[in-house]
Order: C-alpha cells, then sequence, then structure tokens
C-alpha cells in the first residue's frame, strides 16, 4: 500500500506479505504448487532480471514450481506474500557457476542490485532487497544464538527454530540515523578517505540499545563532529539491503559551527550554502560531488537544498 510520504530507492514492496497466513505450512505448501504463483530467483545475491518495454531492467519472473526446484529444499526458499492474490517466492542460490548459463539459460541475466536499482521499477526494488535482505539474515543466523544449535526453517522462511531448545528466531533490521546537520543557510557534509574522490555525504551512524533516535543523531554529531545538536526533524527512511539496515533520514539544527572532524569515522568536513548544495547535485562544483541520487543522503541534501532560507 503506497503512504503519503518520501518514498526512497529500495522502500515500497507492493506484496502483501501475508504475515497472518505464512505460519500455515499447508497453505504456504498450496500456493508452492498453484500454478499461477510466481518465483525470482537471487544467484549470490544479484537478482535475476531482464530488459523491460522502457529500456530499464525488471524482474525476471519463472514459475513457482521452477523456483522450488531450484532451491532444493525450504532452507533456501522465501515465501515473498502476494501479488493482487498470485502467490510470490523467492530462491537463493549460490556458487561459482552462473545459473544463467546453465538450468536457467535464455530465461534472464543476474545483475548487481546496487548497479540497477534506478533501471528497475521502484516496486520492483523494493521486493527484490526485501529478498536480499532476508536472504542474508537466514545465510548469518543459521545456527541457534541460544544453544548453538543448527536452526530450521520456518513460516515460510520469515522465522528460524531451534528444534533442540525450541527457541525463535525472528529478522533483523539494524537502525541507522544518518543526517545532515544545518545552521541557518548552511549544511554540514564530510567524507572518508575511502570514498570516491570528492565524495561529500551526509554524517550517519548505527542507533545504539537505549537510544533514542534523537539521541543517537545527537551523539554522533557530537563524535564524529563535535557538534551540538538543539532540534532533530524527520524526513523519510530507507531499507538499506546491505545486508540489513533501515536508514532514517534526519534534518539537525545544531548550535555551534566550529566542527570538527574526527579522524576516525571521518576525514574532513566542510560547510556548504544552498547555493553550494544545488550546485553539487547538479555536479557542477569543481572540488565536491554529491552521492548518487539512490542514496537517501542524496535526498537529505536535495531537501534541504529546496527548502526557503531562514529569515
Amino acid at each position: 500500500m503506497p503512504l503519503s510520504a518520501f518514498m526512497n530507492v529500495f522502500a515500497g514492496n507492493p506484496l502483501d506479505r501475508a504475515s497472518d497466513r505464512r505460519s500455515d505450512p499447508e497453505w504456504v505448501a498450496e500456493q508452492l504448487a498453484a500454478p499461477e504463483s510466481l518465483g525470482l530467483v537471487l544467484w549470490n545475491g544479484k537478482p535475476l532480471v531482464e530488459d523491460s518495454k522502457d529500456g530499464g531492467v525488471q524482474i525476471a519472473y519463472l514459475a513457482a514450481r521452477m523456483t522450488s526446484e531450484l532451491a532444493a529444499g525450504p532452507e533456501r526458499l522465501l515465501f515473498m506474500g502476494l501479488w493482487q492474490g498470485t502467490a510470490v517466492f523467492a530462491a537463493d542460490l549460490d556458487g561459482v557457476a552462473d545459473p544463467a548459463d546453465g538450468p536457467l539459460t535464455g530465461l534472464g541475466r543476474f545483475e548487481d542490485l546496487r548497479a540497477i536499482a534506478m533501471t528497475l521499477p521502484g516496486t520492483e526494488a523494493g521486493i527484490l532487497a526485501t529478498a536480499k535482505s532476508m536472504f542474508e539474515w537466514r545465510r548469518r543466523h543459521r545456527h541457534c544464538a541460544a544453544c548453538g544449535q543448527p536452526s530450521e526453517v520456518s513460516d515460510g522462511g520469515w522465522k528460524r527454530v531451534c528444534p533442540a531448545c525450541k527457541t525463535e528466531h525472528f529478522p533483523r533490521t539494524d537502525p541507522v540515523v544518518i543526517m545532515l546537520a544545518v545552521k541557518g543557510d548552511k549544511c554540514l557534509v564530510g567524507r572518508q578517505a575511502a570514498w570516491p574522490p570528492k565524495m561529500y555525504s551526509a554524517l550517519a551512524g548505527f542507533l545504539e540499545p537505549g537510544e533514542s533516535i534523537e539521541e543517537a543523531c545527537a551523539r554522533e554529531l557530537w563524535e564524529e563532529a563535535k557538534l551540538k545538536t538543539s532540534k532533530v526533524r524527520y524526513h523519510s527512511t530507507q531499507p538499506w539491503p546491505y545486508p540489513s539496515s533501515l536508514m532514517i533520514g534526519l534534518i539537525a539544527e545544531v548550535e555551534n559551527d566550529d566542527a570538527e572532524a574526527d579522524q576516525i569515522e571521518l576525514d574532513e568536513v566542510r560547510w556548504m550554502t544552498r547555493a553550494e548544495t544545488r550546485a553539487m547535485l547538479r555536479g557542477e562544483l569543481a572540488d565536491a560531488k554529491a552521492p548518487g541520487a539512490m542514496a537517501i543522503a542524496h535526498q537529505l541534501i536535495k531537501a534541504w537544498s529546496e527548502e526557503d532560507s531562514p529569515a
């Protein structure tokens, strides 16, 4: 269901997750066997896609039963949800040999999700981000965190259960605050040495246990740039399937402008006016480049640059 909020890339998965039905293994099996049910495939985290009529790419859907055969068991199979009543499943493949040169010859090609995200329909980018995040979680959590024994897939792939101690394990999402610090008619951007040359972005950090979003924002701005936060406002969020984060986009008003890079997370910080950020977003600044439009940092900078300057 679309919401009246800013929609970042990887948000907007349109599937009905049918979370009230997927705990019924008989119902899931019926959906998997239905001739109209669909499947999608990821190989080493890359989705199977094909060219679309508009010059972009789209998911190369298969019959769900073929997807099930490729998965070869529940461990690599995921019930994604329903699209207008039609069930959609996903299979997680790995290995050296490209399945597009084997059992999937002529049915599509595997592409890096980050590379093609902007050429996919927005809803399909959301579907694939969900699948990628879920498979990453399952790959990293195959053993029970309580007793160490191997766990088993349940609920169409959305839960793992330990047969030894009966502990139930659910998918995790790591919250990250990403904030554009602003003071008057200027904002602060920073860069890390590992980034592409001249690339500047908003500051970010993981939210820690026991913190509110606002507290995490204030802590990160102080730790990374010695800025004191006075007010925080929400912009939007972005699911980020690398491996499974939720980017919480914020605009943070700060009290001081004597920013100082911590030389750990950041190598450099700089203040920019709205005119400078607009030029940077257009690619017209010789000494600074903005993150790509796929990134929520780009959207934060863009949103602030388009606001009216304070009186």
